[in-house]
């Protein structure tokens, strides 16, 4: 098995440091399942490498195996673990890397701290299209499983079979690029390789789940395929996968500490935060009493208005009764006090809908919601909200194309595999200005996030406020 990290530009240098491994060095490292061995086969000043190539013993897996049961399948004989780049991959990744995934270098604590450009290739990845009801196939899992944290994908497939005649292989050659905090990049390979190949070369415990929240930290909680990923990484074990989706549902709300330098670390709330944060500042600014959360998911928001004493009523809507009865669930309202649990209503409909139940409020919010629809059912969206809800205020987010490079997201990429768009500066406003002159509405921008001065902020806010007759 192998794995390969590189990074270019003058910082290159600094990879030895960052992976705390020195590039003039071959170092090799005793593993339960064979020898890992770290090594450099390019260093340059403008681009360095690291391989880490994990020899895997089967024999003495098989023989193990011979002192704890009777009996050997066929299967212990004949397999890819030796080959292909998984639970064992991973687990070389975290012995090896261990202080790099932490997020720690003395040396160049900034950069352990920041984006960098990197590219990661695995050759041989167990992609297998998935056996538990989820409608992906190999390559596709690939991409939906990393392209929302920030990477281009490019998964090669093979044929399979003596002349190819098998269809595709179930593997893929995997390259990952992408301007993605060195942590991050481990911390995504560690999970994620395991659930590609949806098995693991050991007996799942306990301990699992805390080694899947403490990578997953930052990016698992807000992953589309967060279930999926959750099932899979622990085996489908139903009381382990309740035990971790409990404790990244916390981390929703969580503020998490990036590392910094050794005489100060820096506190940087995930954007999600800031966003729900921006948005809450937003009403209590225009003194919304009743707010409908259009789109509201699993109540993310729902639960931010419940704890607000200035709000008196909120409505959440959501097309999917099974995301209702997840956000009934989550907000746990069948144990709150009668006056928070008449202050709330759960309601089935569309963005997209006309609802005459939703009119007259003070706010309504469409919090990351457009660009999931197709374009042509805006207009059915304009219609519904700032022409017959017509409320008092409507605040619509939605994520910055021009931010998009940023993230290291090539030309066309999206950030989510179900956002249909992703409006530029220019376009949010053109069609924001356009809806406010036809439906009698005034509108200002904000901005949620860290602006670049060139590319903007990662999330555009617009807040529409009805003009007085």
């Amino acid at each position: 098995m192998l794995v390969t990290l590189s990074l270019t530009g003058p910082d290159a240098p600094a990879l030895g440091h960052l992976l705390h491994k020195h590039p003039d060095r071959v170092q090799t490292f005793a593993l339960p399942v064979g020898e890992a061995t770290v090594f450099y086969p390019e260093s340059s000043a403008e681009r360095v490498t690291a391989a880490l190539l994990l020899e895997v013993d089967p024999i003495g897996m098989v023989k193990r195996r011979l002192t704890s049961r009777e009996g050997l399948a066929l299967t212990d004989y004949v397999t890819d673990r030796p080959y292909a780049a998984a639970s064992m991959l991973a687990v070389a990744l975290g012995r090896v890397f261990t202080t790099a995934m932490n997020g720690r270098c003395d040396s160049f604590p900034e950069l352990a701290a920041s984006p960098l450009p990197l590219e990661i290739r695995v050759p041989y990845v167990p992609a297998r299209a998935t056996t538990d009801g989820d409608p992906l196939t190999g390559t596709q899992l690939v991409q939906q499983l990393f392209e929302p944290l920030g990477w281009h994908v490019r998964a090669l497939e093979a044929p399979f079979g003596p002349d190819g005649s098998w269809g595709p292989a179930p593997y893929v050659d995997l390259t990952l690029t992408g301007s993605v905090r060195l942590a991050d990049a481990l911390s995504h390979l560690y999970v994620l390789l395991p659930v590609l190949d949806n098995a693991k070369h050991y007996w799942v415990g306990s301990d699992e789940v805390t080694k899947l929240v403490r990578r997953g930290e930052g990016w698992l909680a807000d992953h589309p395929l967060r279930e999926l990923i959750v099932r899979r990484y622990l085996a489908s074990r139903r009381d382990y996968v309740e035990a971790a989706t409990v404790r990244l549902a916390a981390l929703d709300d969580s503020v998490v500490d990036e590392p910094g330098d050794d005489t100060e670390e820096e506190t940087v709330a995930p954007l999600k935060v800031q966003r729900r944060e921006t948005v809450l500042g937003l009403l209590r600014e225009i003194g919304a009493r009743r707010v409908v959360d259009l789109g509201c998911g699993e109540g993310y928001y729902l639960r931010a208005l419940l704890a607000d004493p200035a709000v008196t009523e909120v409505i959440g809507v959501d097309v999917s009764p099974r995301v209702l009865a997840a956000a009934e669930r989550r907000l746990g309202l069948d144990r709150l006090p009668d006056h928070q649990r008449e202050k709330i209503t759960l309601r089935q409909s569309s963005v997209t809908y006309r609802d005459d139940q939703l009119a007259g409020f003070d706010a309504i919010l469409l919090v990351e919601v457009v660009e999931h629809l197709e374009p042509d059912r805006i207009e059915s969206l304009e219609a519904g909200v700032f022409g017959a809800a017509r409320p008092a205020h409507v605040v619509v987010t939605t994520p910055n194309r021009d931010y998009n490079p940023v993230y290291g997201l090539a030309d066309g990429s999206r950030r989510h595999p179900d956002h249909r768009f992703e409006w530029t500066r220019a376009e949010f406003a053109a069609w924001a200005d356009g809806v406010a002159g036809r439906r009698g509405y005034r509108v200002e921008f904000r901005t949620v996030g860290a602006v670049d001065p060139e590319a903007g902020p990662p999330t555009q806010l617009a807040l529409f406020s009805r003009e007085v007759q």
